[in-house]
């Protein structure tokens, strides 16, 4: 889906077909796993993720193909499938770079495979994950900032922790830790206005940043849950001064229900590259996020996509 000269980045959630949260502690390491194992495959960046007990979020850019060799591609075959199972493969580089730059072949590989290892588990023989994938076009800077603090407080918004890096399956837990094993995530966060160079820099904007949109009741969702202030409190004592950002985007349900979202610049173009992919053959134009100022919204791309 990617042309040669953009890439894309995505918020991707899939849910279970299943009742309940069968997602258990085991299971969410293993998908963390694999997650991490595809990633190393595609042609990725992962920014940030969230594993909930019935349902997972990703934030992830496909990179455009043309920016990786055939030896490179060559050494990512034999370091996945072993030298042997990697040698059929060489013959088909122009598919397997398709493949690779896939959003859709990337999560079916994350899919496909867990529901393997989940029905050899549990010794049953049925579909784990319900509908296709939703994918949200998501503008890199403040507009992914923002998506990206929406999936790793996730955990808190349920209840289920107070404070997003005591969360085992979520991106700042994963960065505070684990310290960011094997460099598994970006640490970019959509800040470069800061220009801050150290990872560990970026973390800690990052992290308060988190911190102080998690103290915010979310406007459109009053009962669900945020973070004490008296953490925040805290938070701030010990480790950072207060730059508070632009509010965070209460109408989260932009980041899940739309096409894409960002600058009317960023929606505009977007939907031109890749409106031959819509439903609808009327043209669509970008609609103002209410309650955040230059941020618009187009509705719902094809399931083809």
């Amino acid at each position: 889906m990617n042309s040669q000269d953009q890439t894309a980045t995505y918020h991707v959630m899939s849910r279970t077909a299943l009742d309940g949260f069968p997602l258990e502690a085991f299971e969410k390491d293993y998908l963390l796993d694999l997650i991490k194992r595809m990633s190393g495959l595609f042609f990725t960046e992962v920014f940030g993720f969230t594993l909930m007990g019935n349902h997972l979020h990703l934030l992830v850019k496909m990179l455009p193909e043309h920016e990786f060799t055939d030896e490179a591609v060559k050494e990512w075959l034999v370091q996945f499938y072993g030298e042997k199972k990697a040698m059929p493969w060489e013959g088909r580089l122009p598919f397997v770079r398709d493949k690779f730059a896939s959003l859709s072949e990337f999560m079916r590989e994350i899919k496909i495979n867990f529901t393997r290892f989940y029905n050899k588990r549990h010794g049953r023989r049925c579909y784990f994950w319900g509908d296709r994938f939703k994918s949200v076009m998501v503008e890199e800077g403040e507009t992914l900032i923002n998506c990206l603090a929406y999936i790793d407080l996730n955990p808190v918004r349920a209840g289920i922790v107070e404070r997003p890096k005591a969360y085992r399956w979520n991106s700042l837990g994963y960065h505070i830790q684990v310290s960011n094993k094997e460099g598994f995530l970006s640490t970019d966060f959509g800040l470069k206005q800061f220009n801050v160079k150290s990872d560990e820099e970026r973390v800690r904007l990052y992290r308060q940043y988190v911190y102080e949109t998690g103290a915010i009741q979310q406007a459109d969702k009053p009962y669900t849950k945020t973070i004490p202030e008296k953490i925040v409190t805290k938070e701030r004592e010990r480790n950072f001064e207060v730059d508070r950002k632009e509010p965070f985007l209460y109408r989260t349900r932009y980041f899940t229900d739309s096409g894409m979202i960002g600058s009317r610049e960023y929606v505009s173009n977007t939907y031109q590259q890749f409106k031959h992919l819509f439903q609808s053959k009327h043209e669509k134009k970008p609609k103002l996020v209410k309650g955040l100022d230059g941020v618009f919204s187009l509705k719902r791309l094809s399931e083809s996509v």
